[in-house]
């Protein structure tokens, strides 16, 4: 079985991942993925496209995009709809789900996979910076979120949301500001969860600890080196890991789960700590 490297599977590799899953579990069904465009994203689309779903895929980069559209169609999505969107803005959202709509007529799932954050200490900060990832992470997630639910609602359908958030049960130095916009959109998520499922919307949160993707590109090659000892397990995931995940709870299979947070990390929130940035010498260990 192909190995991932550091940063994650090639397209080719990625596409020929194992799964347990039958090949026409989504026949019929459209699936949204926000940030598609590489990491994560990418082998939850990839996945989707396998099981047979239609596919909506959108991010900001549209080389991105166009590239993972081409293997979604040649690995089974008889339907591919490539948009650019910046999540951030609420007007592009909305604009989203009504080209999704008269183009499909329909949506089954949204994965809300797009985020992003720079390690840096809490301490050094800019607004703009702070700013620039509780947008994204937070106020971004959320307005696909309303926006989709409200479609939903207002044409008596069914939904299912998954939400991909981070292990920040523990804390993550380096990473305060998606910490805490994580955090938001978990909690945020358990209470829609409740006040949705009258409208049949079911609304779940994927947490993944270190995963061997291109993510780890932000990161120092010792930060990298790093987190595969911040399990039990004592190695890194790989994107598959969670879109498996994915699709557990967004397939029948997860038909009686919401408000759930579920955790692919190794162990890693319950043993081990991960440093995204240089650890100081005051949480080392004198020998």
């Amino acid at each position: 079985m192909t190995e991932p490297t550091p940063f994650g599977f090639d397209d080719e590799a990625l596409a020929a991942r194992p799964t347990v899953y039958q090949p026409r579990l989504f026949a019929g069904q459209v699936a949204i993925v926000s940030g598609a465009g590489s990491g994560i994203g990418k082998a939850i689309a990839f996945l989707y496209a396998r099981l047979g779903a239609r596919l909506v895929i959108c991010g900001r980069d549209p080389a991105k995009l166009e590239s993972c559209a081409e293997w979604l169609r040649r690995l089974g999505s008889p339907d591919v709809l490539v948009q650019v969107t910046n999540i951030r803005e609420p007007e592009q959202v909305e604009q989203l789900i009504d080209v999704v709509w008269r183009h499909f007529g329909r949506v089954d799932v949204l994965v809300n996979n797009a985020g992003g954050q720079f390690p840096q200490r809490a301490l050094d900060y800019s607004v703009k910076g702070w700013k620039a990832v509780i947008d994204t992470n937070l106020n971004g997630t959320w307005y696909m979120m309303q926006a989709l639910a409200r479609r939903w609602r207002d044409t008596g359908t069914q939904g299912n949301i998954v939400n991909i958030v981070a292990t920040f049960q523990r804390g993550m130095p380096g990473v305060a500001h998606t910490c805490a916009a994580r955090a938001a959109v978990t909690y945020l998520s358990k209470t829609v969860a409740v006040e949705w499922a009258q409208y049949g919307i079911r609304v779940n949160c994927i947490a993944p600890g270190a995963i061997a993707s291109t993510g780890f590109r932000q990161y120092s090659p010792e930060a990298v080196k790093a987190f595969a000892g911040a399990n039990p397990m004592k190695h890194v995931g790989d994107v598959q890991d969670v879109a498996e995940a994915v699709v557990y709870l967004s397939a029948p299979s997860g038909k009686f789960i919401t408000g759930e947070l579920l955790t692919v990390d190794g162990g890693g929130v319950l043993w081990g700590e991960a440093w995204t940035i240089a650890k100081p010498d005051y949480f080392k260990v004198s020998t």
